[in-house]
């Protein structure tokens, strides 16, 4: 080989070399400083964004969490309501926050999950946020009024299926999980049904307890205090096995339709970039808090479970719901507002 280019070629390996070395330290530099950080983690007050407004679900669940990690942690947690554009805002702000582990976001199958497929966001899950764990998670209840002829399942099945569009079922408009979980049903199913959009799920529930629309597909919790009462009456639950939560309901499998699993979830998020060390004491303190008694029941009287999952876990299953609402939201031409 010519002397000269083999110069030039050792030049080039020794600048690559370097830059390994510099690139190694820098990682090294990062990964120090972030246990350095973990070792003195939180010191200084903890901030939880939740897109919704107060007192919805997302709301209550998240301050139930956000008391006992501030009691577990000794530092203040403060709760930061950030509403709008169906949680696309707060999930927008969230995604801006510093990765320094000081600002947790609470996101559900909404902005979460669906919203991204519906429309255009300004951000992205899989690059502006990492997930850390899910938090809780519970069926939804078909429920109509307790005066109407359907006492089972198949007799609601029956009218539908004889009578197209005769059924309304009311939502909480485009995107919504009652939307969704109806749109599953009816493909599941063959048959038609009319959909009557709210701006609210409360809405939809005081309609069907008035007798205006035939049904709703909901979450447990603006239903179960008139499931109680006995002003609706529950006819099948979106989950595989019957919810310890409501054992009385019987879940659609045991009514004849199968793949009818549609969960509302929380989950918490840390915004991109922040140290996994940080990120791993997230994780340890919300496996303590979800495993508590305190916690099962207070989130029991919400209609949903504790369910804590690792990062891979949680990566995995918001994987499998974007999958699945893709997929459904593409074959029944859903779209947003």
């Amino acid at each position: 080989m010519n002397p000269s280019l083999l110069s030039v070629w050792v030049q080039r390996a020794q600048s690559v070399l370097k830059m390994l070395v510099q690139h190694s330290v820098f990682i090294f530099i990062l990964l120090f400083v972030g246990v350095i950080n973990a070792q003195t983690f939180p010191a200084k007050p903890i901030k939880i964004v939740i897109p919704y407004p107060a007192g919805g679900s997302s709301d209550l669940i998240t301050r139930v969490v956000g008391q006992k990690l501030g009691e577990l942690w000794n530092q203040p947690v403060v709760i930061e309501n950030r509403a709008g554009a169906a949680g696309s805002i707060g999930m927008e702000y969230g995604s801006h926050q510093a990765p320094d582990g000081y600002t947790m976001i609470v996101g559900n199958l909404g902005p979460a999950g669906v919203n991204p497929l519906l429309s255009k966001v300004n951000y992205n899950m899989e690059k502006d946020f990492m997930p850390i764990s899910l938090i809780a998670a519970g069926p939804n209840i078909l429920v109509v009024n307790t005066k109407s002829d359907y006492k089972t399942l198949k007799d609601l099945l029956k009218t539908a299926s004889s009578k197209p569009n005769a059924i309304n079922f009311g939502t909480s408009g485009p995107g919504s999980l009652s939307q969704l979980a109806g749109e599953l049903l009816m493909r599941q199913t063959g048959m038609k049904m009319q959909e009557i959009p709210y701006k609210g799920g409360m809405l939809a529930v005081n309609d069907v307890l008035a007798g205006q629309i035939e049904m709703i597909i909901s979450d447990a919790q603006p239903v179960s205090q008139f499931i109680a009462a006995g002003t609706l009456r529950p006819l099948a639950i979106t989950s595989n096995q019957r919810s310890p939560l409501f054992p009385n309901i019987p879940t659609f499998a045991e009514g004849g339709i199968e793949g009818m699993e549609a969960l509302n979830w929380w989950a918490a998020f840390l915004p991109a970039g922040t140290p996994k060390p940080i990120a791993d004491v997230y994780s340890k303190a919300l496996f303590t808090i979800l495993a508590m008694p305190e916690i099962k029941e207070r989130f029991a009287k919400l209609g949903v479970e504790a369910v804590p999952r690792t990062v891979e876990e949680t990566k995995k299953f918001l994987d499998a719901e974007k999958q699945k609402y893709t997929k459904l939201i593409k074959d029944n031409n859903i779209k947003s507002e």
